[in-house]
């Protein structure tokens, strides 16, 4: 579907007064189309690079005159309402039309580059990111016990991974597993940078770093209005963490995302953060570990002695990979993982404590997708790393 895109862009009249407002137009559609998550405009020394990052991964599309680059990423700005004039900060903004035009909503960044600004286009309900729970992907026995933990009223429940790994997607979901659940009878409230689902029955706001509207200050404010679930949407630094353990102390189920290498390193976090370890083990009720793994085109893959291979194939953009799967492993606070909180032990040891109680890992599921052949082993060590000894 993209392996035309530079044809279509080579044929637009050159002339023409049209032709920027044209071409944005063009690959803002094509990526929508090819439900690609992201679109990067990069500027280099001779051209402007255009990437699609498709199932995760970043592919060159399509190439784009130098003289056009400051045009285009202007255009982007215009349609994004920024200030066109400043080429010298960052920014960010929404396409005010985004879903009217082109069926989903897109958030435009530019950034200055020594080569000119560069813009980057994320693509918000391209269909992987409104999903229910049960759609999401989870092993069945986790989805219980996932289930279990949000059935409970406090206690907090984060999700982790790097970015790209689907936890917006799973946090939402849960939310929505909340609302129905309740039938609008519990009190939802969110503060989230920036809101990119809006949910009919929750009370959503965004936060604005740098002002008085952060993430520590909004969630003390959202516990003065009677909130039986709060979602933070990122806990970034110690005031925030912990205002979250104390909420989830305090009656309150709190949902939120930490970016960490594991599920035990967010614990290490945070008791780096100042939490203290006795309201760690009695307020944090489990932590989800998640990766998101392009899954196996089924047109095109071929069977070699040493499992599947991708191929490539019109079907899969020839990349022989379509659409993304999800691993995912669950950490809850059981005894030796409680006292090695309390011993403030090291990441390495509470990941063996987890690991001895027979938990599922990632691993597991990694090797399990590629002995049902829905994934390769080379997909594994591109999201997972190399696998290290501790790990079989």
């Amino acid at each position: 579907m993209t392996a035309n895109l530079q044809a279509q862009i080579d044929a637009l009249d050159r002339k023409s007064p049209e032709r920027t407002p044209q071409l944005v137009d063009l690959i803002l559609a094509r990526a929508a189309a090819c439900s690609a998550s992201d679109i990067h405009f990069e500027p280099t020394n001779q051209a402007l690079e255009v990437r699609f990052r498709l199932d995760g991964v970043l592919h060159r599309v399509a190439v784009v005159d130098r003289e056009l680059a400051a045009n285009l990423v202007a255009r982007l700005k215009v349609m994004a309402e920024l200030l066109t004039y400043r080429q010298d900060v960052p920014q960010e903004g929404r396409l005010a039309d985004g879903r009217a035009r082109f069926g989903i909503d897109m958030r435009v960044s530019t950034f200055p580059t020594i080569h000119g600004e560069k813009a980057a286009v994320r693509l918000f309900g391209t269909g992987t990111d409104i999903l229910d729970l049960e759609q999401v992907g989870l092993p069945p026995a986790l989805l219980k016990e996932v289930h279990g933990l949000l059935a409970q009223r406090s206690g907090a429940i984060f999700l982790t991974g790097p970015s790209g790994s689907g936890k917006t997607t799973t946090l939402y979901a849960c939310l929505r597993y909340l609302l129905q659940g309740s039938k609008g009878g519990r009190h939802i409230v969110t503060i989230e940078d920036p809101v990119e689902q809006v949910l009919e029955g929750v009370s959503q706001a965004q936060a604005r770093p740098g002002t008085e509207f952060d993430f520590a200050r909004g969630l003390r404010s959202l516990l003065r209005q009677d909130p039986e679930v709060i979602m933070v949407g990122e806990v970034r630094d110690s005031e925030t963490a912990q205002i979250t353990i104390e909420a989830a102390l305090t009656g309150h189920l709190v949902l939120s995302t930490m970016h960490a290498g594991s599920a035990c390193g967010v614990i290490s976090r945070l008791l780096e953060m100042g939490a203290e370890t006795y309201l760690l083990t009695s307020g944090l009720k489990g932590i989800v570990n998640q990766r998101l793994l392009r899954r196996l085109c089924q047109a095109c893959r071929r069977s070699t002695d040493h499992g599947w291979a991708a191929v490539g194939c019109e079907r899969c953009l020839g990349t022989g990979y379509q659409g993304r799967m999800l691993l995912a492993e669950l950490v809850t606070l059981d005894g030796p993982l409680r006292q090695a909180i309390l011993d403030r032990a090291d990441t390495l040891t509470m990941e063996r404590c987890a690991r001895d109680s027979g938990r599922v890992t990632l691993w597991t599921e990694a090797d399990e997708a590629i002995a049902q052949g829905r994934t390769t082993p080379l997909e594994v060590t591109r999201v997972l790393g190399p696998r290290g000894r501790d790990e079989g």
